[in-house]
């Protein structure tokens, strides 16, 4: 029999170089690809810090136009054209944010003017009730030092109220600021008017941009921030303003002075969890102990609002409204809330959930690859157990 021809070996030199030359092609479009994208995210992130601004009523019709073109998709299956979705669209929004500013803005607006006017005499009224206060019988039976705890108290109350009067003068002359930008009312409805009109050829537009090598990678990444982000905004925003719904309807019908200020501010910020509804419960009861001392029966009817609005959303509302959607952890939230707010300004309030959904997806996203990357495995082939887990209360490993 023949034998096969043994291949020279110059012929696997060559094949080695050119494996070898491939490899390092690949390697250096990958490197490009990273630095080009990593260059247009610094550029883009100086772009919005420099015109921050001016950027408030574009970001707030693209945020609308995001949020608004589900709407308008489903309309479309009906039957009606992209345009015609659209202007039905922006006109029942238009209509109802005018109803708004006709009816609840100018409550609101006065409510938030009389309340920072009134806080120094709330804040007095409230120290000379703790002053009357006697906390001996603490002292008798927990140890607890009386006048050290009064005095903490009034520290604590000062310094709350003092915070409490910044932040409402801040949003009441931010708020004064925005109305008065007539620009927010006229730029934004336009912007958004033509963004959802061509948002699906936008998304086309951007798709066609993305290197086609990770294209398939790219847009599913992109799909998991979709799903985080509209999930946690439109399920939480829902539950927000039913939150602020109840809370302000319970607390006018107890009769408590700037109900209907205080139980929307709570409700609206019911998107960190408890921060919304401690925060409303200690304002509320702060203004009823003022109001109504020495009468009981009303400060613990303020208090009941906000623990029957915590058992209705606990067991009604987030399963229902925000059910098992992509959530956001509290902390990071607002981490985001902070960071992009003192580097963006406003505008950095309204992109800071979607930013950190999505920072949220790719660490996500880093974290799996990773896991089945060889970093992580290296040589060892067979799994490692798992950590014992260890019971809450132990004070170590036993011998």
């Amino acid at each position: 029999m023949a034998k096969a021809p043994n291949r020279a070996p110059d012929q696997d030199i060559d094949a080695a170089a050119e494996a070898a030359a491939a490899d390092a092609a690949t390697s250096g479009v990958f490197r490009r690809q990273i630095r080009f994208w990593l260059i247009s995210a610094v550029i883009l992130a100086i772009f919005l810090y420099v015109f921050s601004g001016i950027l408030l009523p574009f970001v707030a019709g693209m945020v609308l136009a995001y949020f608004l073109d589900p709407v308008a998709d489903r309309l479309q299956r009906l039957g009606l054209s992209r345009l015609m979705a659209t202007i039905v669209i922006l006109f029942a929004f238009i209509v109802v944010l005018v109803l708004a500013f006709v009816i609840l803005i100018p409550v609101l607006a006065s409510q938030m003017a009389d309340f920072a006017s009134k806080l120094p005499e709330y804040l007095t009224r409230l120290q000379t009730l703790i002053t009357s206060f006697d906390p001996r019988w603490l002292e008798e039976k927990f140890g607890v030092d009386a006048n050290g705890l009064r005095e903490g108290l009034n520290s604590l109350l000062t310094s709350g109220f003092g915070l409490l009067t910044t932040v409402f003068t801040s949003i009441w002359s931010s708020g004064v600021a925005l109305v008065s930008v007539v620009s927010l009312f006229v730029v934004t409805p336009v912007v958004a008017f033509y963004m959802l009109l061509d948002w699906d050829r936008m998304v086309a537009i951007v798709d066609s941009w993305v290197p086609r090598d990770y294209v398939q990678t790219v847009r599913a990444i992109a799909n998991d921030i979709n799903t985080a982000t509209a999930g946690f905004v439109r399920g939480q925003g829902t539950l927000c303003l039913v939150l602020g719904a109840m809370y302000a309807t319970g607390l006018t019908l107890t009769g408590l002075n700037f109900g209907i200020l205080i139980g929307l501010f709570a409700g609206l910020i019911s998107f960190i969890p408890y921060v919304g509804s401690l925060t409303g419960l200690v304002l509320a009861v702060g203004v009823a102990f003022v109001q109504f001392w020495p009468d009981w029966t009303m400060v613990a009817a303020v208090a009941g609002v906000f623990f029957v609005g915590q058992f209705i959303e606990g067991n009604i509302l987030q399963p229902r409204l925000v059910g098992k959607s992509v959530g956001l952890h509290p902390v990071w939230l607002m981490f985001s809330l902070f960071a992009f707010g003192a580097l963006f300004g406003f505008v950095g309030l309204l992109i800071a959930v979607p930013a950190s959904a999505a920072v949220a997806v790719l660490v996500r996203f880093a974290i799996s690859r990773y896991l089945e990357s060889p970093l992580y495995k290296g040589h060892n082939t067979e799994p490692v157990p798992p950590l014992p887990a260890r019971r809450r209360g132990s004070g170590g490993p036993r011998s």
